[in-house]
């Protein structure tokens, strides 16, 4: 069982990565290296050998290993980023990198994505150190740099640089799953994720016939675009039912004591009431144009223009995704994947899964634990490339008012004290057997 000791080093570590400032803003930059040299420290401290490795000097990932006690047996990887989105400490209550603990409540950027579970898993693992716990498996523990970006510095560099340190690691645990989703008529459901929607990030490229802005101009680069990405944002994807999706959809319905009918999801979606949330990003594939750039002078009209589009698709969905981009941009537009990461899925029925389900429901007994697929990506994307089977598992335990999805990547993001003490229950008891 977590110490007192590792409960309170959960908060304490929380606050201070809090307050190591990783904002990733793209283009490569960020610096990670503060962070994961505190991650190391405390490892070292713990009598645990961490690596620290670089593709770009200053964007840093640490990876170490614990030794499992059945040699037989498959490694797991457990993971976390060091690198978070950008905050304006205007829009704040409190300064973003303060790490303030107030009133129960850590406060900052990172605070739910993720450094919280960075430092549930630096707790937990101190903690062994105190008691002389080994794990059943071996254990590869990875923080990484560059999630919020392409992971190029990250996940994806130690996938094609350093296999060799994920050797023997079949599944593998990081964000996001096992947070209390409170449903609006008292009842508790805890996700764990079990898939991932596709990354299909789209640059789309208008050409025309650049001229005066006063002429009649029938091939405006800015009218062609703008009519592609009219018709992308309109479009209605068809339902796509993945296992994982079919799997939530069929236990949420028995939680609320309606009919599963996967003939009309749409219908199922609105008996759901606020659990609908956990799925209907994900019973179809999507694409929203997010930037667009054209011009220099408002009577020229250019001989180009770009938009940017985010894309995401469902497990075995990406040659429809293709196919559907091609028909909507027309002959006029070209597209391209800016930045393209395949789509996940894990099994519901794996031992794995199993052992996650009881580790929550020994300490949330009143909770109903759900499989459930992301409508984003995490770094088990990259990971997958070595063979890892990826869940989504930082286990909190939230208030009713507490809306956790909205603080990621929001505004006063935060994580209660509770939350995290939770956590670190709940994790030490899965890692002991996992």
């Amino acid at each position: 069982m977590a110490d007192a000791q590792a409960r309170d080093e959960a908060v304490r570590f929380t606050s201070d990565l809090i307050r190591i400032d990783t904002t990733n803003r793209g283009g490569g930059d960020c610096r990670e290296r503060p962070a994961a040299e505190y991650a190391a420290a405390l490892l070292a401290e713990a009598g645990i050998e961490p690596t620290l490795l670089e593709r770009t000097p200053g964007r840093t990932n640490v990876v170490a290993r614990i030794e499992g006690t059945d040699p037989g047996a498959d490694a797991l990887l457990v993971h976390g980023h060091l690198d978070v989105v950008p905050a304006e400490a205007a829009d704040w209550s409190v300064h973003p990198f303060s790490g303030e603990v107030r009133d129960g409540v850590v406060w900052g950027r990172g605070a739910v994505d993720m450094k919280n579970m960075d430092a549930m898993i630096l707790a937990v693992l101190r903690g062994w150190a105190r008691q002389g716990v080994r794990p059943r498996r071996d254990l590869v523990i990875a923080f990484t740099a560059d999630e919020e970006a392409s992971a190029e510095d990250g996940s994806g560099f130690l996938a094609d640089r350093y296999p060799r340190l994920f050797e023997g690691c079949t599944e593998a645990i990081g964000e996001s799953g096992a947070f209390t989703f409170h449903d609006g008529a008292g009842r508790e459901i805890y996700p764990i994720a079990a898939g991932e929607r596709g990354t299909g990030w789209l640059k789309l490229t208008a050409r025309g016939r650049a001229g005066h802005g006063s002429k009649v101009n029938r091939e405006n680069a800015v009218t062609r675009l703008a009519a592609a990405v009219t018709r992308i944002g309109e479009h209605v994807w068809p339902l796509r039912l993945t296992p994982t999706v079919r799997a939530a959809l069929t236990e949420l319905a028995a939680l609320h004591g309606v009919d599963p009918d996967l003939n009309d999801v749409d219908g199922l979606l609105t008996k759901l009431g606020p659990a609908a949330a956990l799925v209907e990003a994900t019973v179809r594939n999507s694409a929203n144009p997010t930037m667009l750039d054209a011009g220099y002078k408002v009577n020229v009209i250019p001989g180009d223009a770009v938009a940017f589009v985010d894309g995401r698709y469902l497990p075995g969905g990406e040659e429809e995704f293709r196919s559907t981009l091609d028909r909507l941009t027309g002959p006029d537009v070209d597209w391209e994947f800016h930045h393209r990461e395949v789509a996940l899925q894990a099994p519901v029925d794996a031992p794995l899964y199993a052992r996650m389900r009881a580790a929550v429901e020994e300490f949330a007994p009143e909770g109903h634990v759900v499989p459930y697929c992301m409508s984003g990506g995490t770094d088990a994307k990259q990971f997958s490339r070595l063979g890892i089977t990826g869940y989504g598992f930082a286990p909190l335990k939230l208030p009713a008012d507490f809306d956790y999805q909205a603080l990621f990547h929001g505004v006063d993001e935060r994580v209660p004290v509770e939350a995290l003490h939770f956590g670190v229950r709940v994790l030490d008891r899965f890692l002991r057997t996992a």
